[in-house]
């Protein structure tokens, strides 16, 4: 009935990232020189060939976009960076938090 009605869209497995290898998680927020529609799409489509990129939201505020990186260390992080997202064309400042632990963690809110 759920399903029906499109409440459960879907059913998952949950990953210890540790487990396989990317226990390393980088909080980035992107700020686009431009914010346009071709820009927005071009910088998503970029972004959805990165495997290393597990969230990505499209954010308010200052800045654009809001990424959760998933590497197994920081060196890892550093060759994602120079390697991939900061040659994204269009993106003009990256900012990047590094996590010390997850206090709470759900996959979605029911009540």
């Amino acid at each position: 009935m759920l399903e029906e009605e499109g409440v459960i869209t879907g059913f998952t497995v949950l990953v210890d990232e540790t487990q396989v290898g990317f226990g390393f998680s980088v909080f980035v927020s992107v700020k686009l020189d431009r914010q346009v529609d071709d820009q927005l799409v071009a910088f998503e489509k970029a972004i959805a060939l990165c495997p290393e990129v597990v969230d990505c939201w499209l954010m308010t505020g200052s800045r654009d976009y809001l990424l959760r990186i998933a590497v197994a260390n920081l060196r890892e992080f550093e060759q994602f960076l120079t390697g991939k997202l900061t040659k994204v064309p269009g993106v003009a400042s990256l900012e990047t938090a590094i996590p010390i632990r997850r206090v709470k963690g759900h996959q979605a809110r029911i009540a």
